[in-house]
């Protein structure tokens, strides 16, 4: 699957309050698809729904387990999110840190360049 179009599903998939706390709960441990409803107050099959949902996503994994079906976090798809969010943060940080070093420099500029008048002391200037 194109790296993507998995991410793109990951993020669709954890803008549902519900499916994020799935995977909040899934970061604790694997666990059955009936633990995973009990705190909710949404069916059964809504869960199941957004089980697909998070499955597809490449987020989650489910495997029978005799009647019951057992999931599990699947790293590849909160791998392909992170590194994404991983890339943007430290763009955004550089960048901020570069304009902050330009403010500085800028700032220090004036502070040095307001003490002179066209290029001679403003004390030189004053008439006595």
């Amino acid at each position: 699957m194109m790296a993507e179009v998995l991410l793109d599903r990951s993020f669709a998939a954890l803008g549902h309050p519900v499916r994020r706390a799935i995977v909040a709960r899934l970061a604790s441990g694997d666990t059955t698809v009936n633990e995973l409803a009990n705190p909710f107050a949404i069916s059964l099959p809504a869960i199941s729904r957004h089980l697909r949902v998070l499955e597809r996503a490449g987020l989650v994994a489910q495997e029978r387990e005799g009647q019951f079906r057992r999931c599990r976090l699947n790293g590849e798809g909160l791998n392909e999110a992170y590194e994404w969010l991983e890339f943007h943060r430290r763009f955004w940080s550089e960048s901020l840190d570069r304009l902050e070093e330009h403010l500085n420099a800028s700032a220090k500029t004036k502070r040095q360049s307001k003490g002179t008048r066209h290029g001679s002391p403003r004390s030189a200037n004053r008439k006595r």
